[in-house]
């Protein structure tokens, strides 16, 4: 399973995270990609630096070419205040897939929510004086476009280090982690040091919506690391550590089985669409006999261990079984990227897929579709020439 670890052990913020997973990317054609989205009057750049003798990378984001202070930044805002009306506006203008726009709003979501309780107040009448901000906007989008491109099947957080002290903000001094980012990492493992913040609202709510587990490092098969620094010295380097690598689904995966014989076919499509949109790793139906002769279907859901629960209540919910079975299974992939290969007719996308002494390449059908209709021919027409 392609598994992305983050270790934060000096905290998290938005663009350290962004730094790190960057690190395991293209960092330098993320930073022009990020920079083509159309984030209103931001500029990121992305420098190499050393903590504690370890060499990482550092994102700078300035808007209209002043740099917010990392860590205090979404404290001391001076900019135009932005309420989450306008910030989705801004996320669904920009040049990005809808996934990226879905999930940079859902992020806001999370902090909008927090910021709305620690104040008493409705989201509608929250203003992102600490968090809305274009330097914010940037390493959320940042963030949601990287977790994208690597596609990572499951993420594991390590416990957040959140540090200690206080922290000075619009509202006076607070105690850390701030009253926001305490909401967010509600039941997220956390831990204090130091006498700093260390885990900004941005970072926290981009762990709480991406990770799938925080825990210890899974058994992995790690390759690559990525460093994702910030600008203030410790004696621990200021960083977050991302692993990329393969980890082991023995344990990690459940399956789960039902008969039914009481359904329509709508019916069961609809359920099936619904686990599938919901996280399931497999799910298909099987025609077989059930008690008295009668036709019914076998329902197989495969998904990770951690969804097992609201997957066993979504199968309930959307079909007529009252009862299923479980069994734990063991998965192996191959390990799978997007690659583009060129075809008789043009290039199109394709899954590459690499291990246990095998590779192939599969060509997108949706990309082979489009060339045979525009072209007036058959897909088996359309031959890849590359190898």
């Amino acid at each position: 399973m392609r598994t992305l670890y983050l270790e934060c052990n000096m905290g998290a913020a938005g663009d350290m995270l962004t730094a790190a997973l960057a690190e395991l990317a293209d960092t330098d054609g993320f930073v022009k990609r990020v920079n083509g989205v159309g984030i209103p009057n931001v500029t990121v750049t992305a420098e190499k630096t050393q903590k504690c003798g370890v060499t990482g990378t550092h994102i700078r984001v300035t808007v209209n070419g002043e740099e917010e202070n990392e860590h205090m930044h979404e404290h001391h805002h001076h900019h135009h205040h932005s309420g989450i009306a306008d910030v989705e506006g801004i996320i669904r203008s920009l040049n990005a897939s809808e996934t990226v726009k879905d999930n940079a709003i859902a992020v806001y979501n999370i902090i909008a929510e927090a910021e709305s309780y620690v104040h008493n107040t409705d989201m509608e009448h929250i203003h992102f004086h600490e968090v809305g901000t274009m330097d914010a906007v940037a390493d959320v989008v940042g963030v949601c476009m990287l977790m994208e491109e690597l596609s990572p099947e499951k993420i594991v957080c390590s416990p957040v280090n959140v540090g200690g002290g206080t922290v000075k903000c619009a509202h006076g001094v607070l105690p850390v982690p701030a009253p926001a980012t305490a909401r967010i990492l509600r039941d997220i493992p956390i831990y204090g040091s130091g006498n700093t913040e260390l885990c900004t609202p941005t970072g926290a709510a981009l762990l709480k919506y991406f990770a799938t587990e925080f825990a210890p490092m899974p058994a992995m098969k790690i390759k690559s690391v990525g460093y994702g620094m910030g600008s203030k010295n410790f004696e621990t380097a200021n960083c977050v550590r991302a692993f990329l690598g393969e980890s082991d689904d023995i344990g990690g995966v459940c399956e789960l089985r039902c008969n039914i014989d009481d359904m329509t076919g709508e019916q069961i499509g609809f359920a099936v669409e619904t686990l599938a949109e919901n996280g399931a790793l497999d799910v298909f139906t099987v025609p077989v006999y059930m008690k008295k002769n009668r036709p019914g279907i076998l329902l197989t859901c495969l998904c990770r261990a951690a969804d097992r629960d609201k997957m066993v209540e979504l199968i309930f919910r959307h079909t007529s079984t009252i009862g299923m079975r479980e069994y734990a299974v063991r998965r192996h992939t191959l390990e799978r990227e997007t690659v583009t290969v060129n075809t008789s007719h043009g290039s199109v996308r394709a899954k590459k897929s690499c291990g246990y002494g095998v590779s192939r390449v599969k060509p997108e059908y949706e990309d082979m579709a489009r060339i045979a209709r525009d072209n007036n021919i058959s897909v088996s027409d359309i031959k890849i020439t590359d190898e």
